[in-house]
């Protein structure tokens, strides 16, 4: 089993993941709500929060919109970052210290966990166990959401894995782009789960991925001028025809997210 021992630079800006937020409460509506049983005090749990609490704050603040009375547990390794997030605590709001054997109380639950940017340090083969782990944790049907931004939060690439019966079931990958920076499938491939970012290469199954998508957004731009919005949402209706599991949901397409859920899962 892997620790968090590893020190993370913790410089979270405000509204790095507010797209995440924004996909959560547009995609995830029924697990931040659910309310019956185990559900009913479940939280929403920030792992690595960083040198300021500000994403957890933020995400707080926006999940209980839909749930006004949704715990929220926010998670470091440094004391001294756990110490001074405390200012922010409430009645509902909660930081402790530790890592990916989560610092859970007796009888609480867990319904969504998030853990972005803290793997980037660790070995590909190391990631497995520090998922099985974290999902070890939410309650049957509970998300455990792990990737990658960049400094702002434009570029954005997430594994979603669902609690199962059977387990923690690779359930879809995200990717979502502000088109801050422009648009091109390669805009994603710094920003892959740790699991994936070596293995851009001929014969990966990743590498196929972003070789039909790069074919499918130079067909949409050559068929004419496209601004970055619409070459990525053209882009994703033609990788769709190719690639079984692109989600084409209008919402989403219209905001950046691209969101795959192949059959079986996502591949390891």
């Amino acid at each position: 089993m892997t620790s968090l021992d590893r020190k993370t630079r913790g410089r979270t800006s405000h509204g790095r993941l507010q797209s995440l937020d924004a996909y959560l409460l547009y995609q995830e509506r029924e697990l931040l709500t659910r309310s019956e049983g185990s559900w009913a005090r479940a939280a929403f749990v920030d792992l690595g929060f960083g040198e300021h609490p500000w994403t957890t704050l933020e995400s707080a603040q926006a999940f209980r919109e839909l749930n006004p009375g949704l715990p929220v547990v926010g998670v470091e390794l440094e004391p001294q970052r756990v110490e001074s997030a405390q200012e922010h605590a409430d009645a509902l709001t909660d930081f402790r210290q530790g890592g990916f054997d989560l610092p859970l109380r007796p009888g609480e639950t867990v319904r969504l966990i998030r853990a972005m940017n803290l793997l980037r340090g660790y070995r590909p083969e190391e990631v497995s166990g520090i998922h099985q782990t974290l999902g070890g944790a939410l309650l049957e049907g509970g998300l455990l959401v792990e990737g990658s931004t960049d400094t702002s939060g434009a570029v954005l690439v997430a594994h979603l894995l669902r609690r199962v019966p059977e387990g923690l079931s690779r359930e879809a990958l995200l990717f979502h782009t502000d088109f801050s920076r422009g648009f091109a499938p390669v805009l994603f491939r710094d920003w892959l789960p740790r699991d994936f970012r070596r293995r851009v290469k001929p014969g990966e199954p990743i590498h196929a991925f972003f070789a039909q998508w790069m074919e499918a957004w130079q067909q949409a731009r050559e068929a004419g001028p496209l601004e970055p919005p619409e070459a990525f949402h053209h882009s994703v209706l033609r990788l769709a025809t190719r690639m079984e599991g692109l989600v084409t949901d209008a919402w989403l397409l219209a905001r950046g997210y691209l969101l795959w859920k192949p059959p079986g899962g996502v591949f390891r």
